[in-house]
């Protein structure tokens, strides 16, 4: 498999010349699924005892698998929270690829681990954690999030040996992201939720612990505080937080993983005060640090905590760990043993613009849901739910039903138009369909939003 052969060659120009392609586009259809069937009958079996060729297979892709997918860096992809990765970090993407590094120990992956670091050193400095504060690049916020609560869990067990014997116990708001309830299943944790999908104060906060019972305080380890909810872009009372955080010694985690992308942005910084007091945050580069999937992170305010509860043991693994290998080992910080170099791409793409083009890109999605935000309140057939909050647009098309939406949403994916998809938003003590815009890409334009809401008519 590994001979080289001018079939191999002429394979890798084809594939350059498909990313060269496909990065190069100004205006292509965002791309819809189809049935595994649909696909199955239009290119047959694929997999065989003596393969198709990489020719034949390649042709398949390119006339209709890759047709089948949505395009996460269309302008008009303004559904969940989209992503829009550099054409500079999607190229050194293959570089990472090609390079096959393996990114778990410094006697491996050195350089591509050191390009990585110099990444989040930037990424640590936005956040204001104190002098010692690291990260580690994670395959998502799920990910991150899940390493967060483990180091917090290890660490509450290790400060009281009653601990090892209770079941945890953290708070967090509805608001929060699905994947907060997901990982406490993993760690077997019990979630207590705050009823609010607005901003989470300290003052609800409070009220919410007074109410536990004395078993549920002996259990209570964390708070899960949001830097930017995905729903709505809401940034929790973070400094009130930290502050009772502080004073009932409990880890406080900042979720944001969406959100923490507009802490490069000079206009919205001041609304994260407080994130500079958390045990723990995550972030997602893939998300708005305009990074390829896929690349989270999570950063510690004091490492040494993680390395505590992540650090894996096996005789095959103590040579990485030997004095020859003299450096940072990802692996031990967070959940995943095995990894690639990740943050590489996100590396190269800083080290290519430099970080004032990121506070340009990322302004440029507040601007654009500014510019969203006037464009509903000037047209009679929409309205806003709330105003704008980051790059977080929530707004109701007037005399619309819940079908209506979704029915508005898979005519315009259909044709290839826009993906704009409906939400949920509690309004008292009911839920509403909405519509939502989630502006990351630079490139939308304000003719892109107004001729969404127009196809609402």
């Amino acid at each position: 498999m590994h001979k080289i052969d001018l079939d191999l060659v002429e394979m890798t120009l084809d594939v350059m010349k498909y990313t060269i392609d496909r990065i190069s586009k100004t205006e292509d259809v965002i791309g819809k699924p189809q049935k595994a069937e649909t696909l199955k009958a239009l290119v047959g079996e694929t997999v065989t005892d003596k393969g198709i060729g990489g020719e034949t297979a390649f042709n398949l892709w390119k006339q209709h698998l890759m047709h089948a997918n949505v395009k996460i860096d269309h302008p008009r992809h303004l559904a969940f929270v989209p992503a829009a990765p550099t054409r500079a970090s999607i190229l050194f993407d293959l570089v990472t690829s090609a390079s096959s590094i393996h990114g778990a120990y410094w006697m491996e992956g050195a350089g591509g681990i050191f390009c990585e670091n110099e990444a989040m050193k930037w990424i640590v400095s936005l956040t204001g954690l104190p002098q010692g504060a690291f990260g580690v690049f994670t395959s998502g916020g799920t990910a991150a999030n899940l390493s967060a609560i483990v180091t917090a869990r290890e660490y509450w067990r290790s400060l009281n040996n009653d601990n090892k014997n209770r079941k945890g116990l953290i708070i967090t708001s509805i608001g929060a992201h699905s994947s907060i309830k997901a990982m406490a299943k993993v760690v077997d944790v019990d979630v207590l939720l705050v009823d609010t999908e607005d901003r989470l104060k300290g003052a609800a906060l409070q009220q919410t612990m007074d109410g536990l019972t004395i078993h549920q305080k002996e259990r209570l380890f964390a708070v899960v505080a949001t830097g930017g909810t995905t729903n709505a872009g809401i940034i929790d009372d973070l400094e009130g937080i930290a502050a009772i955080c502080e004073k009932e010694h409990l880890w406080l985690h900042v979720d944001a993983a969406y959100g923490g992308g507009a802490l490069a942005a000079d206009s919205v910084r001041h609304l994260f005060n407080g994130i500079e007091k958390a045990d723990s945050i995550t972030i997602d580069p893939h998300k708005w640090m305009f990074s390829p999937y896929d690349c989270g992170a999570v950063i510690y305010k004091q490492p040494e905590l993680a390395k505590k509860a992540h650090s894996q043991e096996g005789s095959y693994l103590d040579i990485f760990k030997d004095e020859g290998a003299h450096g940072f080992n990802p692996t031990d910080y967070q959940i995943q043993l095995t990894r690639r170099v990740r943050g590489l791409p996100l590396w190269f793409s800083l080290a290519t613009h430099g970080t004032d083009r990121y506070k340009q890109a990322v302004e440029r999605g507040l601007e654009l849901a500014t510019i969203a935000g006037q464009l509903i309140k000037d047209m009679d057939h929409v309205e806003l739910v709330r105003e704008p909050s980051l790059s977080c647009v929530l707004y109701r098309r007037k005399g619309w039903t819940p079908d209506d939406y979704r029915d508005w949403t898979f005519a315009n994916h259909d044709k290839g138009f826009a993906l704009v998809t409906p939400t949920k938003w509690k309004a008292g003590q009911s839920f509403e369909t909405v519509s939502r815009f989630c502006f990351i890409n630079p490139d939308t334009t304000e003719q892109d939003i107004k001729a969404i809401l127009e196809s609402m008519k």
